[in-house]
């Protein structure tokens, strides 16, 4: 339920949860990462929708209540570039979701280009702290803690260089 409240209005990442949850019941690591996966991309439609159809009564408000203005005029720039990246990058680290979420809506992105990029990112980043914590227990949770801006930036410049070899190469 965090995950689908937080990718459209929610501002507390569902990390913390699934990693509570996940270090206290490590076998079901992977099915917390699922549910985490689908609830967050089911409130990313949410987002979307309220982007499309009710921004200016609803969205307006959400982006003016947690005072996003200047990550929502960024968020308008990076779809111009690429809306599949940005939204990649955005479910992935710990830029605010519901950010991109909501902007897709209003900017008229694909519904399935929102929806890809969610599940991939959003997936990716809700099954790697699932492994990390089923592999190593407990003890990871604090280094998770303390690295994960520094790990989710890692992460995309590695997805990053790897995106360039492949166009590169092919």
């Amino acid at each position: 339920m965090l995950s689908f409240a937080e990718a459209s209005f929610f501002p507390i990442p569902p990390d913390v949860l699934l990693i509570a949850l996940a270090v206290a019941i490590p076998k079901k690591s992977f099915k917390i990462a699922l549910y985490c996966t689908i609830a967050s991309v089911l409130g990313a439609m949410l987002g979307y929708t309220i982007g499309m159809f009710f921004f200016d009564a609803v969205g307006n408000r959400i982006i003016e209540f947690y005072g996003i203005h200047e990550q929502f005029d960024y968020v308008a720039q990076k779809y111009n570039e690429n809306a599949f990246a940005a939204i990649t990058i955005a479910g992935f680290t710990p830029i605010p979701f519901k950010v991109f979420t909501i902007a897709a809506g209003v900017f008229d992105i694909n519904l399935f280009v929102l929806l890809f990029a969610s599940i991939l990112s959003r997936g990716a980043r809700f099954f790697l702290l699932a492994a990390l914590i089923y592999r190593f227990g407990p003890t990871i949770k604090v280094f998770i803690d303390k690295y994960f801006n520094l790990l989710a930036v890692a992460f995309m410049l590695l997805l990053g260089l790897g995106m360039a070899v492949v166009k590169y190469i092919i």
